[in-house]
């Protein structure tokens, strides 16, 4: 497949990104969950996480128009099929060889997640919350299929149930981040829910949270709410570490849902985040034996 980026400027970019990538594990739900997590299924889920952080990184923090991130990506996939033949040249790529050659995840999920950047290119707003849901189908879902992959528990309920509950940390994360996503020219909240309570973009720049942009806020965290929900049957389904693992993430989705209540959905002036403490009680609570 001819990547369409030149060979060295597009090269020297990936690889700078790529370099990146693992710097990048910090305070979000995915690596906090590693911590916990046996060696082996950590050091495969950490491989994941470097991989999605490098591609996001490509579609967010490339240089050049959405054109040149294109390629980029364009190439990105190109080397993810190239798992399967020759081998991987970019190293967040070729991290995931064990588990796509030796253990037979497929590829899928991966190239998803490379297919969500290049939306991200091409579309700024989506027109209703079925649309929204449209997206993380392939920028949230992914992640969760994979981790039922690395845990030999991707029966047909189990993949529907976490595809649930990856959408809600989605919806949950553009919530939180309403003014960064609307000056990086991206509007993830629902354009005929802003335009039917009057709200115009220009409004989610600014550092006041309006009453109407507020309500707007409260469905999208509700409607997550309910959506993670399926998680407690879920997490019941599972055992070992990746119970611990999907339990902690259904946790941080139920705390940062709460935090958004307890802040009056006021996102614009500072980023509103759950305590760790809030998480890991909920955590608790879920894994609970009845």
């Amino acid at each position: 497949m001819d990547s369409g980026v030149p060979a060295r400027p597009g090269a020297d970019v990936l690889d700078e990104l790529a370099a990146g990538a693992a710097a990048q594990m910090g305070a979000e739900n995915f690596p906090v969950a590693l911590r916990v997590l046996p060696s082996g299924p950590r050091a495969d889920l950490a491989a994941v996480y470097a991989f999605a952080r490098f591609v996001d990184d490509v579609g967010d923090r490339a240089p050049g128009s959405p054109e040149d991130r294109l390629k980029l990506l364009d190439a990105v996939e190109s080397d993810l099929l190239n798992l399967l033949g020759d081998g991987a040249r970019l190293a967040p790529v070729a991290g995931l060889r064990p588990l796509v050659r030796d253990r037979g995840i497929p590829l899928e999920p991966f190239l998803d997640l490379v297919e969500a950047n290049r939306i991200d290119q091409q579309t700024s707003a989506y027109e209703t919350f079925a649309d929204l849901l449209g997206y993380c189908r392939f920028s949230a879902a992914p992640v969760g299929r994979i981790v039922l992959h690395v845990a030999g528990a991707a029966t047909a309920q189990n993949v529907a149930d976490s595809d649930a509950v990856c959408n809600a940390l989605q919806v949950l994360e553009h919530c939180q981040d309403v003014g960064e996503d609307a000056r990086a020219g991206r509007v993830y909240l629902p354009a005929a829910e802003l335009r039917a309570a009057g709200i115009a973009d220009d409004e989610l720049r600014g550092g006041h949270t309006s009453t109407a942009l507020r309500g707007v806020i409260a469905v999208q965290v509700a409607r997550a709410e309910s959506l993670l929900y399926k998680g407690n049957s879920l997490v019941r389904r599972l055992s070992g570490w990746s119970r611990i693992a999907v339990a902690g993430y259904v946790a941080g989705g139920l705390a940062t849902a709460a935090s958004l209540r307890r802040a009056h959905y006021d996102v614009l002036p500072h980023h509103v985040s759950p305590s760790r403490a809030g998480t890991v009680t909920r955590a608790l609570r879920l894994v609970a034996p009845w």
